[in-house]
């Protein structure tokens, strides 16, 4: 048992049910979720019932801030991904990240690990992007010992946006649609992989740097889709449509849901030609990348964690 107190901003997430579930793995106990989204919070308490989770609006000071006493490590999780206005993007990765490292201070807590994103180096410019950006430059001028990581766009267990939706809506419709060519080269990055990034910085307390983590297989965004078609046996065709159809009926989508699971500003994200740094972060934190189409099979075939999704 390791007794190192760790909190989690932001824990009920990908991200967060992914670190919890390896931390436990690697013998750690003393852990600390706190979390705005009550059912995803629900299921972390059905998969650790033995953890403190506890419902806390980030972006709002109040008792929540009074569990940073005595903790070690802060591992900074919160971020909005995705809304159709800019007001939840700024409570969640602004308003939110000033509060955090208002109680880091009040506390005196030694070490915080950032979850930064790739987007600060994108040459895309939309709400999530934008405050990111300024999130990360926050966190920084802060002054409080940490380190920031920069992963790109993740996949695995508990997945519930990216690659987990796209899996769940490929087995409900006979036809699945990708936009333009779909030769949209993405480097996406196991969760898994990245989460033994951070219990690496959470051991060796590496600070003062900023580490771009890119998955390490550059994969077309049409070959991902035939990838998740394969791993999760699905029947639904693939078929390509035009991007200005394919961005119309995205927007129209958005009309009608409050929390589109993909958006427009997502597919010219999408679409942006960005390619990230990739950095040896297998030989920098002393971890091995899992294959991507090994990764993929964990994601969608894991007996224990791949049925559980989350909730938008």
């Amino acid at each position: 048992m390791i007794k190192t107190r760790i909190l989690i901003p932001g824990g009920a997430g990908l991200v967060g049910q992914n670190l919890v579930a390896r931390l436990k793995a690697q013998g750690f106990t003393n852990l600390v979720v706190l979390d705005k989204h009550r059912a995803n919070l629900e299921v972390l308490k059905s998969v650790h019932p033995e953890l403190t989770a506890l419902y806390a609006d980030l972006a709002e000071p109040g008792e929540w801030m009074s569990h940073f006493e005595e903790t070690e490590v802060v591992v900074m999780l919160q971020a909005q991904i995705g809304a159709p206005t800019i007001e939840p993007f700024i409570r969640n990765n602004i308003d939110s990240t000033r509060h955090v490292l208002a109680a880091i201070k009040q506390y005196n807590v030694p070490y915080t690990v950032h979850i930064s994103s790739s987007v600060v180096n994108s040459v895309a410019k939309d709400f999530y992007t934008d405050t990111k950006r300024e999130q990360e430059e926050i966190v920084v001028a802060s002054g409080i010992d940490c380190v920031v990581l920069r992963p790109t766009l993740m996949f695995g267990w508990f997945d519930r946006k990216h690659l987990g939706w796209l899996s769940r809506f490929m087995h409900r419709v006979p036809v699945f649609p990708v936009p333009g060519s779909g030769r949209y080269m993405r480097q996406p990055l196991y969760v898994g992989d990245f989460c033994n990034v951070i219990i690496s910085c959470i051991k060796s307390r590496v600070k003062g740097q900023a580490f771009n983590i890119t998955g390490l297989e550059r994969v077309d965004y049409i070959d991902i889709i035939r990838q998740i078609k394969r791993a999760t046996n699905a029947r639904c065709a693939i078929v390509r449509i035009p991007y200005g159809l394919f961005y119309v009926l995205l927007k129209v989508y958005a009309l009608f849901s409050k929390n589109p699971p993909f958006t427009a500003d997502q597919l010219k994200a999408l679409t942006a030609g960005d390619e990230f740094e990739v950095i040896d972060w297998e030989g920098i934190f002393n971890i091995r990348a899992t294959p991507f189409a090994k990764a993929m099979d964990e994601t969608f075939n894991d007996p224990t964690y791949s049925r559980i999704a989350l909730a938008f």
